[in-house]
């Protein structure tokens, strides 16, 4: 397989991020209006058990990261090869203890994402992939099953995931594309794994600003699952390079309907 060490490692990493994770929310107290800007030493915590990890696996990759903590300025710069961390993505949900966050490892080389596993503690479910190996789920302690995104040729019934939405607040997205369901999550890691399983459809992160590790792991599940992920435009994405932040928006589907949903997002 390719990648099979980086990959075990990930593993190794999220598995050990995530019991740290997984008995940290077990004793916390909800904060139900937390604000999505929320962290905790716990985003921080799990941050450096993966960065360190990963640190002495691979000491001459870089690391771009969510949190300042300690590992993160001790990789190298301007290396081709870059691990992408998400410690928890969708604080919200972990805040509000519905369950809804993930612990999300990515790696890109030369721009281009390659490995991506997406743990989700509170299901014990791991959702995982390298650039030519195929897209897989694992729950609990089950064998790993192969993911693929829907067969929906067209625009009719479509099923969309977003964050949740403010009641009486419009979605662009909603009503740009006018689906037949939606789905409300937190974690754009899930939402991603999602549309990998075949669970969705379409995925749309329209945030003005957000960043590599919001999205690199889950991108290369929905590839690998035969889907396709560019930014609104239909332009590829590119991870590990400048302020590492992503301004032009993100689609991901199961790839029969992504110029028609570029389409309609670019419209409006």
């Amino acid at each position: 397989m390719p990648y099979e060490r980086e990959l075990k490692e990930a593993f190794a990493a999220a598995e050990l991020a995530g019991r740290y994770v997984k008995a940290e929310y077990e004793s916390f107290v909800p904060i139900p209006n937390a604000p999505a800007t929320f962290s905790t030493h716990v985003d921080r915590e799990s941050q450096e058990i993966i960065l360190k990890y990963l640190r002495a696996a691979f000491p001459e990759d870089g690391l771009v990261a969510e949190e300042r903590t300690p590992t993160l300025d001790q990789g190298p710069k301007g290396t081709d090869r870059v691990w992408i961390v998400d410690p928890i993505d969708g604080s919200r949900g972990f805040a509000m203890k519905n369950g809804e966050f993930s612990v999300m490892i990515g790696f890109a080389v030369g721009g281009q994402a390659v490995l991506g596993v997406v743990l989700e503690p509170v299901l014990d479910r791991v959702t995982y992939a390298t650039a030519g190996g195929g897209c897989w789920v694992v729950s609990g302690a089950g064998e790993p099953t192969r993911c693929r995104v829907t067969e929906r040729p067209t625009m009719d019934g479509l099923v969309v995931v977003v964050s949740h939405l403010k009641p009486g607040k419009p979605s662009r997205i909603v009503t740009g594309l006018n689906p037949a369901r939606v789905v409300e999550t937190f974690s754009a890691g899930i939402k991603l794994a999602m549309v990998a399983r075949g669970d969705v459809d379409v995925y749309v992160n329209n945030y003005p600003n957000f960043h590599d590790w919001d999205v690199c792991a889950g991108h290369v599940l929905v590839e690998e699952a035969g889907g396709r992920v560019t930014e609104t435009s239909g332009a590829p994405i590119v991870y590990g390079h400048g302020e590492k932040a992503q301004r032009l928006g993100m689609i991901a589907t199961n790839g029969r309907v992504h110029d028609e949903v570029s389409k309609r997002m670019m419209a409006k």
